[in-house]
């Protein structure tokens, strides 16, 4: 015999403390996570913290050029791109 952990485990096993929802973290943090990583980068680590900030900042739009885009993920390209090029150029 099996034992449960109380009567509405079997319906919804994994419904309560979840913090994200089931297709991973929405855009807002996305874009705010590309916003930090594109800051941090021109202070250390920049050739791997840019091209961080510009796929967070490019899932936040929701993967598309077209339409209306939140600003904070339109910073975070940004400043990953001028990031990323400048360590590139700091290499070289």
């Amino acid at each position: 015999m099996m034992t449960s952990f109380g009567p509405g485990t079997r319906r919804h096993p994994r419904s309560r403390g979840r913090t994200w929802s089931g297709s991973g973290p929405d855009r807002a943090t996305l874009a705010i996570i590309g916003v930090v990583c594109a800051v941090a980068g021109f202070f250390a680590l920049g050739i791997l913290l840019g091209p961080a900030a510009i796929v967070c900042g490019w899932l936040a739009m929701g993967r598309t050029w077209a339409g209306s885009r939140p600003l904070p993920a339109v910073i975070a390209v940004a400043l990953g791109t001028i990031d990323t090029v400048a360590a590139l150029i700091a290499l070289i």
